[in-house]
């Protein structure tokens, strides 16, 4: 399917206004952003970012429609993110086509990502008749407690480049069905994935006559971002991106007492025991560190190898290194597709730099790929090296397919090296030793958000919640008990006697 049906069919123009209220399309009154792919450097389509009239007009509107939205039955609202899902079905070629083009993931990718978002729309519609509290026994006679969760509000989303997709609907559709409302302000460099997101649930809102104002879209720069940190109406913001934004964001949030979810950067590793099944090691290891362009939070970027099987292992990966296939990641037999842009090429040319300036030993070899296929400047050549857990940059997050190794000689010593860097968000470990696996995923193990055995670090289910610790954030998404990040809780006592006894014994006679 060529880029120009793509984009007719998600209904992108030449020009869109970056201003939605979920069924209406807004002026937006903005700067211009303009999307180019880093496939082919063309420009895909321009967005009009957001000023601060109309972003007011978006969260007055997302801020009226919560007062409406909350009264709906938490199933109702399940049954329009049904149909949400469903709408993502029937658009998931062209979107994940969008998504390959503008972010230049791979198209097997591209679509995985409107899987995921399919995924988390079937997660969120059972969630949506599961939104339970507890009872507990009181102390008091003839009182009963117990606690229930109530709609939070309006839902503030500042999504990355990366994923630029499937983590808007991370948020938002657990978010909808527990009755919040969603400002939506994706990454200025993957607006137009935006675009058509919106454009495909507004068909789903105007039929189910969802109140205006409940999926916003304000497209825009880091300004943006920084009015929704500051915005008292927000009580939540979700924020995807680098641990330096997340740090800027948490304080902003925290500073009027509101609540951040924060997705920040990983530093993740995998350890390859003497006992790991080698075969599934170098899949799980060559796919994280070269899949997405080494650009996921998750991505691999340290190996922890045993000294026994460190010479092998390497000259394993040196070869399956040597058979990738770098190019146009809209072509199948492409392993891997360019970066998002040239800063993050001038960032991954500095890291090999600082590397070898560290003294770094270079095992397979990175730069830049010129010539016929690779005209946007954006595609290089995924590398190795051999370093030290604490030199700086291996303790810094290079977003780019930069892979290191290091040896260990014990467990002990390897969940250590794994556990020492500031960052906590994915780990693994390849074994088939059962008393190594259950160290690494015991309270003396990994200290990640996310801790797999005989997997790599890359790529999560929805069903489990995601996230992770230290300069990562702590925020949790997606899966598991998650939904309780998106609204408020409370405790409620009733007392059905004709009597007022106080709590912890307390007598107040009047």
């Amino acid at each position: 399917m060529k880029m120009n049906k793509v984009l007719e069919i998600l209904g992108i123009k030449k020009i869109n206004d970056g201003a939605s209220t979920g069924v209406k399309w807004l002026k937006a009154g903005g700067e211009n952003i303009n999307s180019y792919s880093p496939v082919d450097g063309k420009l895909i389509a321009s967005v009009t970012g957001v000023n601060r009239k109309t972003y007011e007009k978006v969260v007055e509107r997302s801020e009226a429609a919560f007062n409406e939205w909350k009264m709906w039955p938490a199933p109702k609202r399940g049954e329009v993110v049904r149909q949400v899902g469903e709408a993502l079905r029937k658009y998931k070629e062209p979107l994940g086509r969008l998504v390959s083009y503008e972010m230049g993931k791979s198209l097997q990718e591209g679509w995985g990502e409107v899987q995921e978002m399919i995924d988390i729309c079937d997660l969120a519609v059972g969630m949506s008749r599961q939104l339970h509290g507890l009872t507990m026994h009181s102390e008091r006679p003839r009182h009963r407690m117990y606690e229930q969760w109530h709609p939070f509000g309006i839902v503030g989303i500042i999504s990355s480049f990366n994923f630029p997709v499937a983590v808007w609907s991370w948020n938002s559709m657990i978010a909808f069905i527990c009755g919040d409302t969603c400002v939506w302000k994706p990454s200025s460099k993957t607006p137009i994935s935006a675009i058509a997101c919106q454009n495909i649930i507004a068909e789903v809102f105007k039929a189910n006559n969802v109140p205006e104002g409940v999926c916003c879209l304000v497209s825009g720069n880091r300004e943006v971002g920084d009015w929704m940190s500051k915005d008292t109406r927000m009580p939540l913001i979700s924020a995807t991106g680098s641990t330096n934004m997340g740090k800027i964001v948490g304080a902003t949030v925290a500073a009027r007492l509101g609540r951040s979810l924060l997705e920040l950067g990983g530093n993740n590793a995998i350890i390859i025991s003497e006992h790991a099944d080698l075969n599934i090691a170098l899949i799980g290891s060559v796919f994280g560190a070269v899949g997405t362009a080494g650009q996921r939070c998750t991505s691999t970027r340290r190996l922890i190898i045993h000294e026994r099987i460190y010479d092998s292992f390497k000259q394993k990966l040196v070869d399956a290194y040597k058979q990738l296939s770098i190019g146009n990641p809209l072509e199948e037999k492409n392993h891997m597709g360019p970066l998002i842009d040239k800063d993050a090429v001038t960032a991954y040319v500095n890291a090999i730099k600082e590397v070898k300036n560290a003294g770094g030993t270079e095992v397979v070899a990175g730069g830049l790929l010129t010539g016929k296929g690779y005209e946007s400047g954006c595609y290089v050549k995924p590398c190795v090296f051999e370093v030290q857990n604490d030199w700086a940059i291996v303790q810094h997050e290079t977003f780019a397919p930069v892979l290191y190794l290091m040896k260990y000689k014990t467990i002990d010593e390897a969940i250590a090296m794994q556990n020492g860097v500031p960052q906590g968000l994915s780990s693994s470990i390849m074994t088939l030793n059962m008393r190594e696996a259950e160290q690494f995923l015991s309270h003396v193990g990994s200290d990640c958000g996310i801790a797999n055995v005989n997997i790599g670090t890359s790529g999560a289910e929805i069903g489990g919640a995601f996230g992770g610790d230290k300069e990562t954030g702590g925020g949790r998404e997606s899966g598991s008990d998650s939904w309780k990040a998106y609204m408020r809780r409370q405790t409620n006592t009733i007392n059905w006697s004709n009597q007022l006894p106080l709590a912890q014994g307390i007598k107040f006679n009047v």
